[in-house]
């Protein structure tokens, strides 16, 4: 159970902060509502209190988390020998678990990608969407903006 004022990350959606737990009539059902404030995206999001486990909420990570994962995004290796639709298979999966570190190598490899030739359309829109829902969790980490978070992964994408 989250409370008011947790920092949170809805998978491919982003980081957020809990504002308050509301109960809500809706379709005639009585339910507790998280209300979480997405700053990075300008939205409020309501999330049934008794499907959050299944949603894949988790707690925003710490600097020590943050620090192991921008190394691994600076220093860890891409697979270019996958083709687009294995890779592309293979990054819905990593962004669907919601899990800091994966969503941070999706960034990092089709970055890395861009670099060397265009993405495709699938895959430049995978990457933006993948990209925001990082500095949004980078920049609540942080205290930064999106615009410092995004310049940071730009310094360090090799």
């Amino acid at each position: 159970m989250f409370h008011v004022g947790d920092s949170i990350v809805y998978p491919m959606q982003g980081a957020g902060l809990i504002e308050a737990i509301e109960e809500k009539e809706i379709l005639g059902q009585k339910h507790r509502y998280y209300m979480i404030s997405m700053p990075f995206k300008r939205l409020q999001v309501m999330v049934p209190v008794d499907k959050v486990q299944k949603s894949r909420i988790r707690l925003v990570a710490d600097e020590p988390t943050l620090k192991h994962v921008l190394d691994i995004f600076q220093h860890g290796e891409t697979d270019t020998n996958l083709s687009m639709k294995e890779r592309y298979k293979i990054n819905t999966e990593k962004l669907r678990t919601g899990d800091f570190q994966e969503g941070a190598e999706v960034v990092r490899d089709l970055m890395r990608l861009n670099k060397k030739k265009p993405l495709n359309a699938s895959e430049k829109q995978m990457l933006d969407n993948a990209r925001k829902i990082f500095t949004s969790e980078l920049g609540i980490i942080r205290g930064i903006t999106e615009s410092q978070a995004n310049e940071l992964l730009d310094k360090r994408v090799g």
